[in-house]
């Protein structure tokens, strides 16, 4: 009898052992489940539409901590170098006039996987597309279509750095960097 109680009790520690260690991200597949810090803005037509609040507790309700916060208003130069990988591309100089007509919401968020559940919260690019597949997004909730598409998000880790350190660090020369997301 004492032995099979402590058989018993054995399987309940490992099983509360297992329980506690993948809860805690040591079985995560990404080897490890890491604190992420991403940045995310919300772009002009957000303000405008007043969907800053929505975004924000869509943000914090999915997990998120944000860590800093901003408005600001974009010059020229400065949505230029934000968006320079884009510059051969049609539709560079539209973008560019977008974002700088009005102001944006830049943020710093902080979780575990933080990148990819940004990128997921948000939807895809095209906002119309959004609406069709990602119904849930902040995308499909008020974005137009790819370029009025509401958001920024950072596509990678060395982009969420090099955008983070864009507006809230020191900018240095070396801060252009590729990055697909607009």
């Amino acid at each position: 009898m004492t032995i099979r109680l402590v058989s018993l009790s054995s399987r309940f520690l490992l099983f509360f052992f297992l329980v506690a260690t993948a809860s805690s991200g040591v079985f995560a597949s990404n080897g490890g489940m890491k604190i992420e810090r991403t940045l995310a803005m919300i772009k002009p037509d957000g303000l405008r539409g007043n969907f800053t609040d929505r975004i924000k507790g869509a943000i914090v309700g999915s997990g998120f901590r944000i860590l800093e916060e901003r408005i600001v208003e974009l010059d020229e130069d400065r949505a230029s170098r934000f968006y320079a990988e884009h510059s051969s591309k049609s539709f560079f100089f539209s973008l560019v006039k977008y974002m700088t007509s009005g102001p944006v919401c830049i943020m710093v968020l902080e979780k575990q996987n933080a990148i990819a559940d940004w990128r997921a919260l948000i939807g895809p690019t095209d906002a119309v597309k959004a609406k069709a597949t990602h119904p849930n997004s902040i995308r499909a909730m008020c974005g137009l279509d790819s370029e009025k598409n509401c958001v920024h998000g950072s596509d990678s880790l060395l982009s969420a750095q090099r955008e983070i350190s864009f507006f809230f660090g020191e900018e240095t020369g070396e801060m252009v960097g590729k990055h697909d997301e607009l």
